[in-house]
């Protein structure tokens, strides 16, 4: 639920607009706001529980006014008026009821965002979050699968109808490439260069990028398009363009994808744990094992940092510590201390 509010409407508008955010993103940013503004409501004695959304029907000493005058209504004001201490005091309410860092982080980093903003357009003349810390993180490293366990997953799809050989290639892609697995469902047919071994990839942000996909995967692709065409012979409602459709021949969505792979995750004996995006952390892991440099693996996942994509050297190190300690048993049991990377 988005705030009533002009600045925070104006803020959203910035996201989706100039920032290119996806709509997700933006409602994401729009529930934090509103979230902060109804804590910032009863805090300052006004109706509605704390940290609940609230609205221009919500007045406090006649500040209320109508959006369309073009004036600052009084949620704005509100906002307008936070300092240091109220950033503090709504982060103390979020670990009050027990919020996790990762989330606490993410609301204060939509805080810090949205206040920048506010300064950019000349609202205020300094960000009252900037002198707030973000929490520190408990650094959690992402999972990934072994090669066998690929194998085995990739492997359980059945080939021999259109169902299965989509589900085929659908892991395939999502494991040869890295993509995500919205950038998966969104693939067209023309996004496939066959000749070129090449896929285009709408990534984040409306960003672009081209990545290469082996012969291997092309084929299984194929081998689904084959029995694709067939059906849309005979479905005058079939969307011909999309790459991935579910049974009605429209775009198979990003939920599906999921329900199919928790299918085979629980035939092929696999950690039910297992994500689509667990694929994305495996190839990422897997081609860092086999020699690829950190940059390459940053283009290839669509990483606008470079400190997002090292999260796989810590992965990396831990495989070779964990080989390392099973290769010299007799020195780690001398040292009689764990071996430090």
């Amino acid at each position: 639920m988005e705030v009533d509010s002009v600045i925070v409407q104006e803020f959203l508008n910035y996201l989706r607009f100039e920032k290119r955010f996806s709509e997700h993103t933006a409602k994401c940013y729009g529930a934090d706001l509103s979230q902060f503004s109804g804590f910032l409501a009863d805090s300052s004695g006004r109706s509605g529980g704390p940290g609940e959304p609230i609205s221009l029907s919500d007045h406090h000493d006649g500040l209320a006014t109508a959006v369309a005058t073009q004036t600052e209504s009084d949620i704005d004001q509100l906002l307008f008026s936070v300092d240091v201490d109220a950033v503090r005091a709504y982060l103390a309410f979020l670990n009050d009821r027990q919020y996790s860092k990762a989330t606490i982080a993410r609301k204060l980093a939509t805080l810090r965002s949205f206040y920048k903003f506010v300064v950019k357009t000349n609202r205020l003349s300094s960000n009252p979050v900037s002198a707030v810390r973000t929490p520190k993180q408990e650094k959690k490293l992402p999972r990934f699968m072994e090669y066998d366990e690929i194998k085995r997953l990739l492997e359980t799809p059945p080939m021999d109808n259109w169902l299965g050989a989509r589900d085929r290639a659908i892991l395939e892609t999502l494991y040869s490439t890295g993509m995500r697995v919205s950038e998966v469902v969104a693939l067209n047919m023309d996004d496939i260069d066959f000749l070129g071994e090449a896929v285009h990839i709408r990534g984040k942000g409306k960003k672009e990028r081209i990545g290469p996909i082996s012969s291997s995967v092309l084929q299984v692709i194929q081998h689904y398009i084959e029995f694709r065409n067939k059906r849309a012979q005979n479905n005058s409602n079939f969307d011909t363009k999309v790459l991935f459709v579910n049974k009605h021949g429209k775009r198979l969505s990003t939920r599906s994808v999921r329900r199919k792979m928790d299918k085979y995750l629980k035939i092929a004996g696999l950690d039910p744990a297992i994500s689509p995006h667990t694929l994305r952390h495996s190839f990422a892991t897997h081609m860092l094992n086999n020699g690829a440099d950190l940059r390459s693996v940053q283009e290839l996942l669509g990483h606008q940092s470079l400190s997002t994509t090292q999260i796989y050297t810590h992965l990396t190190t831990s495989r070779l510590k964990e080989v390392y300690q099973k290769s010299h048993p007799r020195e780690n049991a001398d040292d009689g201390q764990e071996f430090e990377s």
